[in-house]
């Protein structure tokens, strides 16, 4: 009895902590082919359609997005999925 006991309260904390080190994240993508100040919306709307999005500003005159996620709802390559899948592709700034 004791050591299921134990088994389940390991097994809770470790639930526990993995959910303690998700957070939110930013990271800044260098966006190719925007060409028109309309190519931003769509690359804004790329990836506000991702799970997990929170927020997203885009800049055509630097070519970028900035991008505020959750970290445990998706990850830097989906974020780069969305936009390329639109013909925007990107990387990781920097």
């Amino acid at each position: 009895m004791k050591k299921s006991l134990t088994a389940t309260l390991f097994g809770l904390s470790l639930l526990i902590s993995s959910a303690a080190f998700a957070g939110e994240k930013t990271v800044t993508l260098a966006v190719q082919n925007m060409c028109c100040s309309a190519c931003p919306y769509t690359v804004k709307s790329s990836l506000e359609a991702v799970p997990g999005v929170a927020k997203v500003v885009v800049s055509y005159a630097d070519k970028t997005a900035v991008v505020t996620f959750d970290d445990a709802k998706t990850a830097v390559p989906v974020l780069i999925s969305a936009t390329t899948d639109t013909g925007y592709p990107s990387a990781l700034k920097g």
